[in-house]
């Protein structure tokens, strides 16, 4: 579905167009940043940290990405300030 006329597209390819590659970085990412949030506030509560990052994966990139390419998204964590990531499960790290 597309409700925009003609001459507003023209008026809105135009304005991406004049737009430096900064601001069309910083545009795409507000707007991924928005479809997030809106995605986690979806989610049931109570859910795992890692239940919550599989759910989100699921939802923005099914269909796009395997299956274990969504469940090692969830499952990775940080342990500490600027660590590597580290699979969330230790059984994982070997």
């Amino acid at each position: 579905m597309n409700d925009t006329s003609p001459a507003m597209e023209r008026m809105i390819t135009e304005r991406y167009r004049r737009m430096s590659p900064d601001e069309r970085v910083r545009i795409a990412s507000s707007m991924f940043e928005a479809a997030r949030r809106i995605v986690e506030s979806s989610l049931p509560p109570g859910l795992t940290r890692t239940e919550r990052r599989l759910a989100l994966a699921r939802r923005l990139y099914a269909g796009e990405l395997p299956e274990a390419a969504l469940r090692a998204y969830a499952e990775w964590t940080t342990e500490g300030h600027g660590a590597p990531l580290q699979p969330a499960d230790p059984a994982a790290r070997r």
